[in-house]
């Protein structure tokens, strides 16, 4: 018996250094963000920033534009305003890179994006937590190939494409000694030149596009949500119904 409690505390040690390994390799805890599939301006907003910011890159190999429209906008204003990397509406959303210039570039071919907000969930939050601290995490940082580097991400080799809208800054330290050891703690951020938007603005449009990926991975949703609570309701009056028909049939009987 003594054995088998000391090989479980055993096992448990291994999984909870190696869960904390992974933690430390993963960066910064994760920033909650609840998404909301469901309005559809932030949508709008968030499938401009995606085409603009996003597409030049990445691919979303499973979505078609015309999909859009399934969050508010017309055939005709797709085509004025998001179709830059084909002339056809029903065309799936590939990259304009050349996937073997992309590979020379960052080293590796940029992720299809369709479903990264499904693939990103671990235990340390969601999705959209992991892409809503990812896609604020960017700093300056010279050593990196790129010129940049990521908090959630560490050397990552994708650039911070929306710097211009974040502007630049730099992670601020603190020094601490833990256990007798001096460690640098992650305390904030120094802003170094201004980005065009505000930093609650930023937030709100990383929160938008985050909203966008949410859904692009999951389209059929909130359509699956209404059907579904339209059904429930039916079933409830059909038991409604049948219980009182049942009560009525079975009234002279009793």
């Amino acid at each position: 018996m003594k054995k088998i409690i000391l090989s479980a505390c055993l096992g448990l040690g291994v999984l909870l250094g190696a869960g904390a390994v992974q933690a430390a390799e993963g960066g910064v805890a994760w920033d909650k963000f609840k998404p909301d599939t469901t309005n559809t301006t932030s949508l709008q907003n968030g499938a401009k920033l995606f085409v603009n910011y996003c597409l030049s890159c990445h691919s979303a190999a499973f979505m078609r534009y015309n999909r859009l429209q399934d969050i508010g906008l017309t055939e005709q204003q797709i085509k004025d305003n998001l179709l830059f990397t084909t002339d056809k509406v029903g065309e799936t959303m590939k990259a304009a890179i050349d996937p073997k210039q992309a590979k020379e570039w960052f080293g590796a071919n940029p992720p299809d994006l369709t479903l990264v907000a499904r693939s990103r969930a671990s235990h340390q939050g969601t999705g959209a937590d992991y892409l809503y601290t990812f896609l604020r995490g960017f700093y300056k940082d010279d050593t990196k190939a790129t010129g940049w580097n990521n908090m959630a991400f560490p050397s990552v080799g994708m650039p911070h494409v929306l710097w211009e809208l974040q502007g630049v800054r730099v992670p601020v330290y603190q020094e601490v000694e833990e256990h007798g050891h001096k460690t640098q703690v992650f305390t904030g951020w120094q802003q170094v030149t201004p980005g065009k938007m505000s930093s609650t603005d930023f937030d709100k449009s990383v929160g938008d596009l985050v909203n966008y990926l949410q859904w692009m991975g999951d389209p059929s949703q909130n359509t699956r949500m209404r059907v579904g609570v339209g059904v429930l309701i039916f079933l409830l009056g059909l038991i409604f119904i049948t219980w009182r028909l049942n009560a009525a049939f079975w009234k002279d009987v009793k």
